[in-house]
């Protein structure tokens, strides 16, 4: 077990320096750290740390990783996975926890490997049935309010030409009345 080693304390066993270019399947009892290029995959019992230069071409299978180069496969650690900002990952992860720096780039599925439980718990069933009541209530909301907006011009438009027909009709009947000398 590695604890609360983090990849700076780690005593590594195994290195492939960054000109170097391994064919096959690569394995490693305890730590090791990847510069170069493995076209296979890597099995590693301990922490495996892929530098920035280093390019995996395969499956990768650890306890825990820092990633920083490139990785073209899917990567499974047991315990804990770091993208550092220049990693580059093709495929699927699958760990316990993971931390993924800015910059990281990841494409693919993610599963944490917590144990789901065959039905959701009740509450978040109610949370998410509210959230699409939500939805809904907001986006009805919006269409009300435009239907008010609309109905307003129309109401306004109504009331100009009510408003001109008073006027029209009150001047003709001005017009109308005969005032008596004095």
């Amino acid at each position: 077990m590695m604890g609360k080693k983090d990849a700076s304390t780690v005593k590594i066993n195994t290195i492939l320096g960054k000109e170097s270019d391994f064919q096959g399947d690569f394995t490693a009892t305890g730590s090791a750290r990847l510069d170069g290029s493995v076209n296979g995959n890597v099995n590693v019992t301990g922490m495996l740390i892929v530098g920035a230069g280093g390019n995996i071409s395969g499956g990768v299978e650890a306890y825990s990783a820092v990633i920083g180069g490139a990785v073209l496969g899917d990567v499974k650690v047991e315990n804990k996975l770091e993208l550092t900002s220049t990693a580059r990952i093709l495929g699927d992860i699958e760990t316990k926890v993971i931390v993924i720096d800015e910059g990281a780039i990841f494409q693919g599925k993610c599963n944490m490997n917590q144990e789901v439980p065959e039905s959701k718990p009740r509450n978040l069933n109610k949370a998410v049935r509210s959230g699409r009541k939500s939805a809904k209530a907001a986006i009805q909301e919006a269409l009300k309010e435009v239907e008010e907006e609309a109905l307003k011009d129309a109401m306004d438009q109504n009331t100009d030409q009510n408003m001109d027909q008073i006027t029209d009709q009150n001047t003709e009947s001005t017009e109308s009345i005969v005032m008596p000398e004095l």
